[in-house]
């Protein structure tokens, strides 16, 4: 076995047929991870809730949450090492956790849904599974994405994402109410196992530890966190990581509530989250990789901040009663729809530029890590400013800290820009 090199000598790097063939594996490697992910996280609680499970046992699911921000702490390993080598690194990994994934939503029907415990101890295997699965695939898409290619890769990734929430989320609840719980969760369990089928044009062989390896051949470092942090301009990159998307949490934890509260009736919240939201993911993802083709990855970054503050201002002045309506409140909430699967490409590919060729998963998850922690935070404290200050206050405070998050980043990536790391230079 050799180590697998850094140059573009895969066929996925050098043919339009090739590049073609790497999207249909990723989108179908991303939706993989989609569909149990929304099951648990958009579908699962309102079943629960509609069955006489109590608030407070739905409340405890937003612990299944945890396997995604410290998936980092494992990242090593699966940049080390194949749990099933015969079948390459990468897909080594995403085979087998897939398989389970899917076995883990089956089991589901074993029990009814309002049996609050025994799914949350399924829905605990499943995320840690589906966080294994993730890691792999973002190294695999780091290894094999260029320049040219990763803005429509990281559009795909975005678009699988929006696919996920269809057939995770609205068509489980679609589906509860014509077949049952039992019917529907063994048709999620199947359909789960569908995008497995782009496991078979993966380009993928496995990659030996340098640790194995005689010193003269060794040409990878040992992936680890503190490798991340050796790099150039790691800790400037973790912090836009970290700043970037900062005010997006205060605004997405109240949108639902600031609706229902502004008498929008929740059949019109549930097309928006729903089958619309994902509608404008797809649209979102494809609008972004052709700016990022045009303009650049830096200057859509800083366009879909500024954009994103401007949904935000929408939201205060319509909460000051400045600028009223329904109809604001709910375009405010589409066009950040919009927008937010617009910055997952940028961001995303992004952090991909910004990942080494050593360890693509570690640093691709540390970096996807940072951010979802600080998104976590803003939607865990959103309440409570709502419920002290008012919405006016809370989405006027989003607006300004987004602005203000938007000025440090530009002044951060140009500086990345000005001395740019190995990984990002074909950025």
């Amino acid at each position: 076995m050799t180590i697998m090199q850094t140059a573009p000598a895969i066929g996925e790097r050098t043919t339009l047929q090739g590049a073609g063939r790497l999207y249909a594996v990723l989108g179908g490697l991303y939706l993989a991870q989609g569909i149990p992910t929304y099951l648990l996280l958009v579908a699962l609680p309102p079943l629960m809730r509609e069955s006489g499970a109590s608030r407070t046992a739905i409340g405890l699911f937003s612990l299944l949450m945890l396997p995604l921000v410290l998936k980092f702490a494992i990242a090593p390993l699966v940049d080390r090492w194949a749990l099933w080598p015969n079948l390459g690194h990468r897909r080594g990994w995403v085979v087998p956790t897939q398989l389970l994934v899917s076995a883990g939503i089956a089991s589901m029907a074993l029990f009814e849904p309002d049996q609050a415990g025994a799914l949350f101890a399924i829905g605990i295997c499943i995320t840690l599974l589906s966080s294994v699965q993730d890691i792999a695939t973002d190294g695999y898409a780091v290894r094999h994405l260029t320049g040219r290619t990763r803005p429509v890769g990281n559009a795909v990734q975005a678009g699988s994402v929006a696919l996920g929430v269809i057939v995770g989320g609205t068509l489980t609840l679609v589906l509860f109410h014509k077949i049952g719980w039992q019917p529907t969760i063994l048709l999620v369990a199947g359909l789960s196992l569908l995008p497995l089928v782009a496991a078979i044009w993966m380009q993928d062989r496995v990659e030996q530890s340098p640790d194995a390896t005689p010193p003269k051949q060794a040409s990878r470092k040992r992936a680890s966190l503190i490798g991340f942090f050796r790099r150039p301009h790691a800790w400037m990159i973790l912090a836009f990581a970290l700043t970037y998307r900062a005010s997006e949490g205060l605004v997405r934890g109240m949108e639902g509530a600031y609706l229902v509260d502004s008498k929008v009736p929740t059949a019109w919240i549930g097309y928006l989250s729903g089958a619309a939201a994902a509608t404008a993911g797809l649209l979102g993802a494809v609008i972004a990789a052709l700016i990022i083709r045009k303009a650049g990855l830096t200057a859509t970054l800083i366009l879909l901040g500024g954009l994103r503050s401007l949904c935000f201002l929408a939201f205060a002045l319509n909460a000051f009663g400045i600028w009223p309506g329904v109809a604001v409140a709910m375009s405010a909430s589409a066009a950040q729809t919009l927008i937010r699967y617009m910055e997952l490409v940028a961001i995303y590919s992004f952090f991909m530029a910004s990942s080494s060729d050593d360890q693509p998963g570690t640093d691709f998850t540390i970096l996807s890590c940072a951010e979802l922690v600080v998104y976590l935070i803003g939607t865990s404290i959103a309440g409570y400013l709502a419920d002290q200050f008012g919405y006016a206050t809370l989405f006027s405070s989003a607006t300004v800290i987004s602005v203000l998050g938007i000025g440090v980043s530009a002044w951060m990536l140009q500086r990345i820009k000005a001395r740019p790391t190995p990984a990002l230079s074909g950025a």
